[in-house]
C-alpha cells in the first residue's frame, strides 16, 4: 500500500494510497511517523502533509499532538453512503469510465493544438478557463470544469470526438459529486487547466496530450482512493 509514487502528481497518488490503505484496514489505527511515511511512499514531507490534511478534511484521519500523538485512522469516517452504493453498482465500469477518459481527453486537446483556431475559439477556451479559476463555489466549479472540457473538443469541430468528450464528463462529473472537494487538487487542476489551453494557444500537441493525461490520472487517482 505505501510503495513509493512513481508516476501522476506526487499529491493526488498519496491521497490515493492513503485512502485506499484505509478503507481496505491495512491502517487499523495509527499511521506511521510522518518521516517515516515519507520515505515509504518517495514524497516530500511538506506533501505528505498536505495529502494527510485533505484525509483529516475528508474524515478519514485526525491527528493529536503530544505524548502518544499522531495521525490516527477514524474508526467510522463520515462517507456518504450513496457514494459507496454507486461505486459497487458500478464495479469495473468504474475503471472502464478513466480508461475511456484517458484515451479520449488528451485525444481532443491534441487535435485542437493541431487545429488552427479563429481568435472568437481561443477567446472562448480563455473565458472558460477564467469562469473554472475565479469561481469560489464548489458546485459551480465542477460544471465550469466540465464546460472547459467540452470547450476544448467543441474547438476542433471534430463532432465524434465533441460527442465522445460530452459523454466521458457525464460519467465523471456525477462521480466527482460524491468525493471531497480537496483544496490542493484544485491548485493543482487550475494549473494543469492554464497549461493545457496555454498549449493549445500555442500549437504544441505534444504538451497538451501530456498535460491532459496527468490532469486526467490525477483525477483517475482520487476517484479510485475515495470510491474503490
Amino acid at each position: 500500500m505505501f510503495r513509493p509514487v512513481r508516476d501522476g502528481n506526487p499529491f493526488e497518488v498519496t491521497v490515493e494510497r492513503l485512502a485506499t490503505a484505509i478503507r481496505l484496514g491495512a491502517v487499523a489505527e495509527r499511521l506511521p511517523p510522518e518521516r517515516e511515511l515519507a520515505g515509504m511512499l518517495g514524497v516530500s514531507r511538506m506533501t505528505l502533509r498536505d495529502a494527510l490534511a485533505a484525509l483529516a478534511d475528508a474524515g478519514f484521519v485526525t491527528s493529536r499532538r503530544g505524548r502518544g500523538g499522531g495521525t490516527f485512522v477514524c474508526h467510522r469516517p463520515p462517507r456518504d453512503g450513496d457514494a459507496q452504493a454507486v461505486a459497487r453498482s458500478m464495479g469495473e465500469a468504474l475503471v472502464h469510465a478513466l480508461d475511456y477518459r484517458r484515451i479520449i481527453e488528451p485525444g481532443a486537446a491534441a487535435l485542437a493544438a493541431s487545429t488552427a483556431l479563429s481568435e472568437a475559439a481561443h477567446d472562448h477556451l480563455r473565458a472558460c478557463l477564467t469562469e473554472v479559476t475565479e469561481t469560489t463555489d464548489d458546485g459551480f466549479r465542477r460544471r465550469a470544469d466540465s464546460r472547459l472540457h467540452l470547450a476544448i473538443a467543441s474547438v476542433t469541430g471534430n463532432e465524434p470526438l465533441i460527442a465522445a468528450v460530452a459523454d466521458v464528463q457525464s460519467r465523471i462529473n456525477g462521480l466527482l459529486e460524491l468525493i471531497p472537494v480537496l483544496r490542493t487538487n484544485i491548485t493543482h487542476s487550475d494549473a494543469q487547466h492554464a497549461d493545457i489551453v496555454a498549449a493549445i494557444a500555442a500549437g504544441d500537441p505534444d504538451r497538451a496530450t501530456k498535460v491532459m493525461r496527468d490532469h486526467c490520472d490525477a483525477t483517475a487517482a482520487l476517484l479510485r482512493g475515495f470510491l474503490r
